[in-house]
């Protein structure tokens, strides 16, 4: 008989057993250590044991839902508001019992409860609060079409579509670079810098990227130091046994305003994957709302393929069509979690060498064996 019942203290082991026999794909860390979870998910400090549901048959783990909650505007607290549901596992020999349906439904309850008037199924930002750096890759970008039961299973429980996200990756082990006559001529007024995470750094930014480990990538005018553009580089540690090779993700690429449309996005991300080829990296990933066409283009032409996509569902509502919430999402535009210039590039702190000919990247990462975060100094 199936019970369901709240996390409890002595459930990790359990939760990371589940996790790597539920038969995920390549969008999920493998392989992964008991503290991985405790470090990135429950040591949160929003982290509500009432919103990780289990089902249980007698003291054996068989399934289990996470709902949670995205961040209010100022990025201070959560938005209690909005709920989504950020995972549902059930072992494959317990599959087709109901059981998956029975932890959504709880999950709904939990999160109606806190006062959610609409409910998601798939993170993203600004409903990423968990499994960052465990799941979805670079950033959660919904539930992955890779795993796929997913899709299925949540339309058959209520949820359609909302938004979908393109995931990109470029391997590093090919060489070639991108080459045009515009990117040679930003090349020639333009270097790569290393500086400081942006300050200060808020409270929502601490709790999911200040729990691994990141570096600030700028590009500056040569002479005067001024960025044009920048990205953040995260380790991908967690996800080496799966894929079996270094990785790293690239998020919050930003061009100033003033600079679009001139070629600087495509040069920095050119740039980022020359320097990660000399520290031995072999695959870069970025994502991108298949609504924001110029992030899109601005991946391909710095040589990223699309290998996967994310889709973030929302449970209609009594009376609500799937037709009537897509025409609605379309009338609302982009809301896209990969900025290609929307926000303002705040003035870079850079290191005491700075410049890219001076500097040297060292490992980014590495949550195996250092569970510490990491300070940008």
């Amino acid at each position: 008989m199936i019970e369901y019942r709240t996390f409890q203290n002595g459930d990790p082991p359990q939760v990371a057993e589940l996790w790597e026999n539920s038969g995920l794909g390549r969008g999920a860390a493998g392989n992964l250590r008991t503290d991985a979870f405790e470090y990135l998910n429950f040591a949160q400090p929003y982290f509500d044991r009432a919103g990780l549901i289990l089902a249980c048959e007698e003291e054996n783990v068989v399934g289990m839902v996470h709902a949670g909650f995205g961040v209010n505007e100022d990025q201070t607290n959560l938005d209690q508001q909005t709920g989504v549901i950020c995972m549902v596992l059930v072992h494959p020999d317990f599959r087709r019992q109901g059981i998956g349906r029975e932890l959504v439904r709880k999950a709904e309850a939990y999160l109606r409860d806190r006062g959610a008037a609409t409910i998601f199924a798939g993170q993203a930002e600004p409903l990423d609060s968990f499994y960052f750096g465990m799941y979805g890759g670079s950033q959660p970008s919904g539930f992955l079409l890779s795993d796929s039961a997913a899709d299925p299973f949540f339309r058959s429980v209520g949820y359609a579509p909302f938004e979908r996200h393109a995931i990109f990756q470029r391997d590093l082990c090919n060489k070639t670079d991108p080459v045009n006559m515009r990117l040679a001529g930003v090349r020639r007024k333009t270097q790569l810098a290393i500086a400081y995470q942006r300050q200060p750094l808020d409270w929502w930014w601490i709790t999911r990227l200040g729990r691994l480990d990141t570096v600030r990538f700028h590009l500056v005018g040569r002479g005067d130091n001024v960025p044009v553009a920048e990205v953040t580089v995260l380790g991908l540690d967690l996800y080496l046994d799966r894929w079996q090779e270094r990785a790293i993700g690239l998020t919050n690429l930003e061009v100033a305003d003033s600079e679009r449309q001139q070629g600087y996005g495509q040069a920095l991300l050119v740039e980022v994957c020359r320097r990660m080829r000399e520290e031995m990296v072999t695959r870069v990933e970025a994502h991108a709302s298949e609504t924001n066409s110029a992030a899109m283009a601005t991946l391909k032409s710095a040589g990223f393929e699309q290998v996967d996509t994310g889709v973030v569902y929302r449970l209609l509502e009594d009376g609500e069509s799937v037709d009537s919430m897509e025409a609605a999402n379309q009338a609302d535009g982009d809301n896209a979690p990969f900025d290609d210039g929307e926000t303002a590039i705040q003035p870079p702190v850079f290191d005491q060498q700075g410049i890219e000919s001076e500097t040297t990247l060292t490992d980014i990462g590495n949550l195996m064996d250092d569970d510490r975060p990491t300070e940008i100094s």
